[in-house]
C-alpha cells in the first residue's frame, strides 16, 4: 500500500471565477484542478487539501466541483452564518472537513457575535475544524472567542509571528499555552508570508506541540509569491525544516490523515 503523503494547503481556481468585490488580491493566473493534480503526481503526494481562496468569498462551487472529481482531495470552505445545517452536512459528505477564517488585515470583533458563535458550534458538531489565517498578535482574543465551540483550531503559515519576536511573540505563546488541549494544530506552510526563520519556528513547534499536531502545506500556487517558486521547492523546504525522517513522515502522513479525515 502506498505511503500517505498529504499536502494540506493548496488553492485551485479558474480564470472565469467570479471574484468578490473589495478583495485584497486579484490573481494574475489561474490554478485549475488538473494543474494541481499534476503537481501532486510529480512529487509523489498521495492526497491534497484545497482551501477556499479569499478572493472567491463564500462561493465554494469550484472547490466542491474539484472534490467531486477526485477522492484524493479534501476541502476547507469559507462560509458565513447564513448557511443552514442541511448545506453544511452536504458539504461534509462532499469532503469538506473544515471552515477557514482568513482574517489577514481584517477586524475580528465579529467572531464574538451570536450568529458566528452559533456557526462555530454547528461546524464543530459535524466534525469540522476552524482554520485561522492572521498575524499572531491577534490570536489571543480569537482563540478565546473560538474555544467554546469545541472545534480543533488550525493555525496557518507557522502562526505568522512578528519576525522581531519569533516564537516569543505573545500570540504564539498564548496559542502554545493551549497545546495541552490537543486541539491546536499548526501548518508548516507559506514561510514567505510570516518572515523570520521557518527552521527555528519548526524546531520549536516540534518540541512544544509534537509532530502529531503539525501538518505541511505547499501553499500552491503561491499567490502573490509565485516568482521563483515551484512545487518541488515547497516540498523540499519540509525536509530542511524536519530533518528527522520519522517525524517528517508523521507530519506528512498520520497527522494530516487524522485532521483531514483521510484513510490509508
Amino acid at each position: 500500500m502506498p505511503m500517505l503523503q498529504i499536502d494540506t494547503h493548496a488553492h485551485a481556481f479558474t480564470a472565469d471565477a467570479a471574484l468578490v468585490p473589495g478583495r485584497r488580491y486579484t490573481p494574475n493566473e489561474e490554478a485549475p484542478l488538473a494543474r494541481y493534480l499534476t503537481e501532486l503526481d510529480g512529487a509523489g503526494i498521495s492526497h491534497g487539501v484545497l482551501v477556499q481562496p479569499s478572493f472567491l468569498g463564500t462561493d465554494n462551487s469550484y472547490l466542491l466541483s474539484c472534490l467531486a472529481q477526485s477522492d484524493r482531495l479534501r476541502g476547507v470552505a469559507v462560509v458565513d452564518p447564513a448557511i443552514d445545517d442541511q448545506t453544511l452536512l452536504a458539504m461534509r459528505r462532499a469532503g469538506v472537513v473544515g471552515m477557514r477564517l482568513n482574517l489577514s488585515g481584517m477586524a475580528t470583533d465579529f467572531v464574538r457575535e451570536d450568529a458566528w458563535q452559533d456557526l462555530f458550534a454547528r461546524a464543530a458538531r459535524i466534525g469540522w475544524h476552524i482554520e485561522l489565517h492572521i498575524d499572531a498578535r491577534y490570536l489571543p482574543p480569537l482563540l478565546d472567542s473560538l474555544w467554546g465551540s469545541g472545534a480543533a483550531l488550525v493555525i496557518d503559515h507557522f502562526g505568522r509571528p512578528d519576525p522581531k519576536e519569533g516564537m516569543a511573540d505573545p500570540g504564539i505563546k498564548a496559542m502554545l499555552d493551549k497545546a495541552g488541549s490537543r486541539r491546536i494544530w499548526v501548518k508548516f506552510s507559506g514561510p514567505y508570508r510570516c518572515g523570520g526563520d521557518p527552521a527555528a519556528y519548526a524546531a520549536a513547534y516540534l518540541q512544544d506541540l509534537g509532530a502529531d499536531r503539525i501538518v505541511w502545506g505547499s501553499d500552491f500556487p503561491w499567490t502573490q509569491h509565485s516568482t521563483g517558486m515551484s512545487y518541488r521547492k515547497s516540498r523540499e523546504w519540509l525536509d530542511s525544516w524536519i530533518p528527522d525522517p520519522d517525524a517528517r513522515q508523521q507530519v506528512l502522513g498520520a497527522s494530516a490523515a487524522q485532521l483531514f479525515d483521510i484513510a490509508a
